[in-house]
């Protein structure tokens, strides 16, 4: 198929890259064409996986079983001691917590390790939105008869909860941020997928052996 390169100036092509990231990347000063292109590369061929958070999600899958089997003995303890309502939501919330603590750490490593933001912005939502409510709730609510050792094992819980919030969020920032480049890089011909340019024909734009005129094969001129 044709490749057609972009007519627009170099220097309003990196313009419009940088613009199109500029909502999770930091602001720049003008440098010079050449410091600029140097930082693209430098920015399209890095390694964008998140140490830290790889480090909280290593640590946190040791530590999650450690938790479970003291929140299931601690909630043993209490269990006839609570009201029905309690017993429901503490089994319950254990219960989920604890599906969506295997799927949240498998979409953890797949995003961040493969740079993937869909998964990992599941892993985020899933931190934000589910993980982190069910566990103030099992820190707050007096109700529920809190033990001494339910404040250490979940105050440790929320601190790898909090620190992978956040992590993750700039890991976020960071891999959408190479993303946009690379795909505004690939709309203005800054970026080629699997095409070299010797490759192609200077009249017709094509491969050789490939034309839009149809070509007599050689062994018929000959006849």
């Amino acid at each position: 198929m044709p490749v057609f390169y972009s007519t627009v100036p170099e220097n309003l092509q990196m313009g419009l890259a940088y613009v199109g990231g500029s909502v999770f990347s930091k602001n720049r000063t003008a440098n010079s064409d050449v410091g600029r292109e140097q930082e693209d590369a430098s920015v399209v061929n890095e390694l964008v996986s998140h140490l830290p958070l790889q480090m909280l999600l290593y640590f946190n899958l040791f530590y999650f079983p450690c938790w479970w089997f003291s929140a299931v003995f601690m909630l043993e303890v209490k269990y006839y001691y609570l009201p029905g309502y309690y017993q429901a939501l503490l089994i319950t919330g254990l219960v989920l917590l604890t599906i969506i603590e295997v799927i949240r750490l498998y979409l953890g490593y797949v995003g961040n390790l493969k740079e993937k933001v869909p998964e990992l912005a599941a892993f985020w939502l899933l931190s934000f939105m589910f993980q982190l409510p069910v566990l103030l709730f099992f820190v707050t609510d007096e109700g529920i008869l809190i033990l001494p050792l339910e404040v250490a094992v979940h105050s440790i819980y929320l601190f790898f909860l909090l620190a992978q919030i956040l992590a993750s969020f700039l890991a976020l920032r960071t891999m959408t941020r190479k993303l946009t480049l690379l795909f505004y890089l690939r709309q203005l011909g800054k970026v080629e997928e699997g095409l070299q340019r010797r490759e192609l024909s200077p009249i017709y734009g094509l491969p050789y052996n490939r034309s839009v005129l149809p070509i007599t094969p050689a062994q018929d001129i000959y006849h």
